[in-house]
């Protein structure tokens, strides 16, 4: 089964750990994070817990997160691992992507497979559902 779903989430938490500062001036700032969401979309349902990597310069910012959803999708219950990203630069293209990571789904989520972004509180991901 193939969907296209929207699913807006809120951050329920966010805990940044600044690294220890660089030790060459001007150098972009990194950082970890400890995250914690809330998914209410029509076709997702769930929470998630998950990490982030990020670094933030004053010419260009990105991450990396993987996080677990746990929760229902299309009426599916289980979870999987959702990874996604972006890159945002002086000069350069803004990107934004997710995925599923190959073989996390668990019990009827098993299986799935899926691409799409991350941007503003909304994922927006095409899946495969397995039959």
């Amino acid at each position: 089964m193939d969907l296209h779903l929207t699913a807006p989430f809120t951050i329920d938490t966010w805990d940044a750990v600044g690294d220890p500062e660089s030790a060459e001036p001007g150098a972009p700032a990194t950082g970890r994070v400890v995250l914690a969401k809330t998914y209410e979309g029509e076709d997702l349902t769930g929470s998630a817990t998950g990490h982030a990597l990020t670094t933030q310069g004053e010419r260009g910012a990105s991450y990396v997160a993987q996080e677990r959803i746990t929760g229902a999708l299309a009426g599916r219950r289980g979870s999987f691992v959702l990874e996604h990203g972006a890159a945002m630069g002086e000069g350069v293209e803004t990107t934004q992507w997710a995925r599923v990571v190959a073989g996390s789904g668990t019990a009827a989520l098993a299986g799935l497979i899926g691409t799409g972004t991350v941007a503003h509180e909304l994922l927006t991901l095409d899946v495969v559902l397995p039959d």
